[in-house]
């Protein structure tokens, strides 16, 4: 049987696009009954996003199909007041509430951290946004763009000459929810809890908080980061290097890792070159050392190669497109793609990703697809005591 460690633990996911989202996809995962809240109008902005402009239009786009599996969909209209006593009701059901939106919004509508605990006073209370609930930039609107940006992130990313440059994915939303998702697990885990939790999620600092080894080099030692294109920095040669056919990368990080791709590629010469023969001079001779590495490589293709070079202990891997990536068998086998088969609202079967972990030899998993939006209401309000005469009244004042 599979683990769910956070069977009967309920979630209320009360946010859009992709941080929060993502951080209740990680709970969802693992056993929450995550329900999702959402706007009566159009619900998350992520169901209007992603390549397939048709699931677009019918407000299940890409983007939401891939953070929300396993959650149920309520619309409530917070700014009415039924609206605010439903999510109340939930409330006094749940043990996490997730949101994200901009540090105030929540006070305003009266649905703040203080005025939940009065509903629920064990209540983990997670706020995500992009700069933290205080502070000079507290009121900014920030996306993952402006956090990559701000982070110093873009300004490592890239080669001297076209640096800074966007990480190809929202990587700083992703930070944050997985932040936000580890922060509320850790609540949760407290066994001597008696009281609320309020979780600050700052974007920008969970970025920062990854980049450690950059930040600190300047910090501590002193050198502003700067931007390497695919060359590590610690270490030569270690990055990505042209073969007889595609792209390779080698990690040779340790002096006999050094030494084994000099003999794998034929010129065992270079061990005791007075340029490379150790690490700080391989640093300072990199560019001639990937220069004479490149011609080596150039008589076969980087399938060859790599299989070489593990062989002798050197971590080396292709660089590989998305596509390519997903068909790997080692992904394939491992249940790290999930199937969801004609999948409401969408018309087709559907496949998503799931964590990157296992518990017991078992991928995590969630047995529903991602909900339409409001698919779960009437369930739902009738789960909270609400009679079907009080449910067709709320839809008839718009509440939901």
């Amino acid at each position: 049987m599979a683990i769910k460690p956070l069977h009967g633990i309920r979630v209320l996911d009360l946010t859009n696009v992709l941080a929060g989202p993502f951080a209740c996809h990680q709970l969802a995962h693992m056993g929450a009954d995550v329900i999702k809240v959402e706007a009566c109008q159009g619900g998350d902005l992520a169901r209007q996003l992603g390549a397939d402009p048709a699931l677009n239009q019918v407000h299940m786009g890409v983007s939401f199909l891939a953070q929300n599996p396993g959650k149920r969909s309520i619309t409530l209209n917070l700014k009415h007041p039924q609206g605010k006593e439903a999510l109340r009701r939930l409330v006094r059901t749940a043990d996490v509430l997730v949101e994200n939106y901009r540090p105030g919004v929540m006070q305003r509508l009266e649905l703040g951290y203080e005025d939940l605990l009065k509903e629920n006073p064990k209540l983990i209370y997670c706020a995500i946004s992009g700069f933290g609930q205080d502070g000079p930039l507290r009121d900014l609107p920030a996306y993952d763009q402006i956090i990559q940006g701000m982070s110093g992130m873009m300004s490592i990313t890239g080669a001297p000459e076209n640096a800074p440059y966007r990480v190809g994915y929202p990587v700083a939303d992703t930070i944050g929810g997985i932040t936000a998702a580890f922060a509320v697990a850790s609540a949760l885990a407290d066994r001597h809890r008696t009281q609320g939790v309020f979780i600050d999620v700052s974007m920008l600092e969970a970025a920062m908080a990854t980049m450690g080894w950059a930040v600190s080099n300047h910090l501590i030692a002193g050198r502003e980061p700067q931007p390497l294109g695919n060359d590590n920095v610690t270490a030569s040669p270690s990055g990505t290097f042209r073969t007889g056919d595609g792209l390779l990368n080698i990690a040779a990080n340790k002096q006999e890792q050094f030494e084994a791709v000099c003999q794998v590629l034929g010129h065992p010469e270079w061990i005791a070159d007075a340029r490379f023969a150790a690490r700080q001079g391989r640093l300072q001779h990199r560019a001639q050392l990937k220069e004479l590495i490149e011609g080596a490589l150039a008589s076969q293709p980087a399938n060859a190669w790599w299989a070489l070079l593990n062989a002798a202990g050197v971590p080396a891997g292709p660089v590989y497109t998305v596509p390519q990536a997903l068909d790997i068998p080692q992904i394939a086998e491992r249940g790290m793609i999930g199937t969801f088969e004609d999948v409401p609202g969408v018309g087709r079967d559907i496949r998503v990703l799931r964590t990157g972990f296992k518990l017991n030899g078992e991928a995590p998993t969630v047995d529903t697809p991602p909900p339409q939006l409001g698919q779960h209401t009437a369930d739902i309000l009738a789960e909270l005591g609400y009679s079907q005469t009080d449910i067709d009244t709320l839809v008839k004042e718009k509440v939901v």
